[in-house]
């Protein structure tokens, strides 16, 4: 079946739907898609090749379809790729921007790197807050 029907067919109701803002924007929750918008462009389900990134104890995983796997096989032929958990933003840049660069899906380069970065940037621990200084008259009779 073509990208184009599957489209068509899942467009106006599947479970991945949300519409929470009448006038809003309509999102979705299924997997593959990189910005949770529901459109052509990023959905999971109706394109045939697909950037998934996952977060897993190892790091975050980004997998992509193998150039000639076959959409109804049994087990898909997918390519994966891990970030480790300390590797810094620009590990992050040099993996998407190798995956564009193949000529797999170059328009979702953007998108996948602002999903790696946004899971990168969650799994970084945080600095404890420096104690404030006293300033002023607290200072001065301090």
């Amino acid at each position: 079946m073509s990208s184009d029907l599957q489209w068509l067919l899942l467009r106006n109701s599947n479970a991945f739907l949300v519409k929470r803002i009448p006038e809003g924007p309509i999102l979705s929750k299924e997997p593959g898609n990189l910005t949770n918008l529901h459109s052509f462009k990023y959905s999971g389900l109706a394109n045939e090749k697909t950037i998934v990134v996952t977060e897993t104890e190892s790091g975050i995983q980004l997998v992509t379809r193998k150039k000639g796997a076959a959409p109804t096989a049994v087990r898909p032929a997918c390519a994966t790729t891990t970030i480790r958990p300390r590797s810094g933003p620009r590990r992050a840049a040099g993996v998407t921007s190798k995956i564009a660069k193949r000529g797999y899906r170059p328009d979702l380069r953007a998108a996948a790197l602002a999903r790696v970065s946004a899971l990168v940037a969650s799994k970084k621990e945080k600095k404890a807050a420096p104690p404030k200084k006293v300033r002023g008259k607290k200072a001065k009779t301090a």
